[in-house]
């Protein structure tokens, strides 16, 4: 985890402007990941797991702006940025922790995270997701927008040959598409299949990929008892 936060703190202040470039189906991925954040309140308490510089809760923000956001993520210098992003604004909360072992006290209406848990090990993974389970209140959902590992070796190589091409013309300067692909060596992607699986095995109902774009997902789950089912 030391060697994610090194490389998370060092591109801190670009990783915003960079996001579209790294991100083919940026657009998409985010708008797709708020739309199916539908919850029984206006006012929904949201848990945001590698927040990173806060992007995706911003996006959440322009939906529910009178939410209240937990933000967590290893990276402090990240998170300065997301602190700066949202200044002023008393209804979100900051943790510098690796969320995969940090004890939750409260419950949430959401559980979301982007471009994160694809850095842990699957036995993580598994773990982060019955973790999300048991923080969500009835009727709470979770949101990963997320990278998987292509179901062959055909379809890995394919996403990734394709990926690479439209970073090469999206024109960011070669050092920084360099540094992109080193990062890329801290990735520990799962498919989108065992993803589904591990997602019904820690509780979750409506289990299922709502968006993909070669390696980008958003995978969906909601969490309901047997009386709650509709």
């Amino acid at each position: 985890m030391s060697e994610i936060q090194r490389k998370f703190d060092e591109i801190s202040k670009k990783y915003d402007e960079q996001r579209k470039q790294f991100i083919p189906c940026f657009d998409d991925f985010y708008r797709v990941s708020v739309s199916m954040a539908s919850v029984n309140t206006e006012n929904p308490k949201i848990l945001d797991i590698g927040a990173g510089t806060g992007l995706l809760s911003a996006f959440l923000m322009g939906r529910y702006p009178d939410a209240s956001f937990t933000l967590i993520d290893l990276s402090e210098k990240m998170l300065d940025i997301a602190k700066n992003r949202f200044k002023g604004n008393s209804n979100v909360e900051y943790i510098v922790a690796d969320y995969s072992k940090y004890s939750f006290v409260e419950e949430y209406d959401m559980v979301v995270s982007a471009l994160s848990i694809h850095h842990l090990e699957d036995e993580e993974k598994k773990e982060v997701y019955k973790k999300s389970h048991s923080l969500l209140k009835q009727n709470g959902i979770i949101i990963n927008a997320d990278q998987v590992h292509g179901e062959t070796p055909f379809i890995e190589n394919l996403n990734k040959k394709i990926w690479r091409r439209y970073i090469e013309n999206s024109g960011l300067p070669e050092e920084e598409i360099l540094a992109g692909y080193e990062r890329t060596k801290l990735d520990k992607e799962s498919t989108l299949d065992q993803q589904i699986n591990w997602l019904k095995e820690a509780g979750f109902c409506d289990v299922s990929c709502i968006y993909k774009f070669y390696q980008f997902a958003v995978i969906f789950g909601r969490k309901v008892t047997v009386s709650g089912l509709s």
